[in-house]
C-alpha cells in the first residue's frame, strides 16, 4: 500500500518498531545503508523483532541505488523532515508513495533534500522539543496517509 523509506537508520530498537508498524499496516519498509546495526535474521531474532519474518523489507546498498530502482520521483515522494514548513495533514498521499525518513542523528542527507524539497512536510511540535522519536514519526504520517485511502480494510 505505502513505502515507509529510513535513509541511513542508527537506533535498532526504532527500525524494529517501524518495522512492525509497516507489517500491520500492509507497508514496504525499504532501508537505505549505510545502517547502525546488524540486520541478520539471528540479530532481529535476539531483539526480539519476531514480526520481522513478516515484512516486506527491501535493503539498498545505497542512496544512489535506492534513487535509480526504487520508483520514487517527484510525483510520490514526501519528506519528513523538521526543516520543512508544510504540516502532514496537508499533503495528499496516494497508495504506492514513498514515505521518507531520515536517520535519527542527522535526518535526511542534503541531496535528497534538494531533489525533493517541494515534497518536504513536518509534524507540527511546540518549541519546547527538537523532534519527535523517529518510530513516533513514522506511525503519525503513514496512519494519516492511510486514513486519506482508506477502503475499509488493508
Amino acid at each position: 500500500m505505502f513505502n515507509v523509506v529510513l535513509i541511513h537508520p542508527q537506533i535498532p530498537n526504532n527500525t524494529g518498531a517501524i518495522g512492525r508498524l509497516c507489517v500491520n499496516a500492509g507497508a514496504t519498509l525499504h532501508l537505505v545503508k549505510p545502517i547502525g546495526f546488524d540486520i541478520s535474521e539471528k540479530a532481529v531474532r535476539r531483539a526480539g523483532l519476531d514480526y520481522w519474518h513478516k515484512l516486506k523489507l527491501i535493503v539498498w546498498e545505497n542512496e544512489e541505488e535506492f534513487l535509480a530502482k526504487s520508483g520514487i520521483d517527484k510525483t510520490n515522494a514526501h519528506l519528513a523532515t523538521t526543516k520543512a514548513t508544510k504540516p502532514y495533514f496537508e499533503a495528499s498521499f496516494a497508495k504506492g508513495d514513498f514515505l521518507v525518513f531520515g536517520s535519527e542523528t542527522n535526518g535526511l542527507p542534503k541531496r535528497i533534500h534538494e531533489l525533493f524539497s517541494t515534497k518536504e512536510i513536518t509534524i507540527p511540535m511546540t518549541k519546547e522539543g527538537r523532534s519527535l522519536n523517529l518510530a513516533i514519526s513514522c506511525g503519525i504520517v503513514l496512519y494519516d496517509a492511510i486514513r486519506q485511502n482508506y477502503e475499509g480494510s488493508l
